[in-house]
């Protein structure tokens, strides 16, 4: 038997029949579905420090369980240092079961964790059903040991719905639990 995480099921069993009836879809196949999660870290002092590259790639692969890659700049642009090829952040895209399992945590561990935290905002959809969150410390996800950060960064996490609105995305996310500051209807 395969393993199949509990909010893929939450999302099938309970999310489905909702959005259904809420927009009136006539198909299961209408029904938008989170399709992936983009996590993405800027390191702007990677180019003094080659290590903050690595210890970047290892701390995000801890957070979203899967390998994460570092991104090299495109551009060459003396006022910062940076030459083309020289490595500048680090990302991971998330899909299918990992996708879920990362929400999970997200939404149950980490967010929790935000120092005077009252919800994230519901303004930071795209017009397309896309929706993208900013979070300043990568410390609020319980897989970094905080006594071996060398350095504080922000990372960037993009939601990639199948939603072609952002009224049916910001449903879909409510749904699945993220909890959003302005609860409008």
């Amino acid at each position: 038997m395969s393993y199949t995480p509990s909010l893929r099921t939450f999302y099938k069993d309970q999310v489905v029949p909702q959005l259904m009836e809420k927009f009136g879809y006539k198909s299961i196949m209408e029904v938008p579905s989170l399709e992936k999660i983009c996590i993405n870290q800027g390191i702007g002092d990677a180019t003094q420090d080659k290590k903050l590259i690595d210890n970047a790639v290892d701390e995000m692969s801890r957070i979203a369980g899967q390998k994460a890659v570092a991104v090299k700049a495109r551009k060459s642009v003396s006022n910062f240092k940076l030459r083309e090829g020289m490595p500048v952040g680090v990302r991971v895209t998330l899909r299918s079961d990992r996708m879920y399992e990362f929400l999970e945590r997200l939404v149950a561990v980490a967010l929790p964790r935000v120092r005077d935290f009252r919800g994230i905002n519901d303004k930071s959809f795209d017009g397309r059903g896309n929706y993208s969150l900013g979070i300043t410390e990568q410390i609020i996800f319980p897989e970094i040991d905080i006594d071996k950060v060398n350095k504080i960064n922000g990372l960037d996490i993009n939601f990639v719905t199948s939603a072609k609105t952002d009224v049916e995305a910001l449903e879909l996310l409510k749904l699945l639990g993220m909890p959003f500051k302005n609860q409008r209807n």
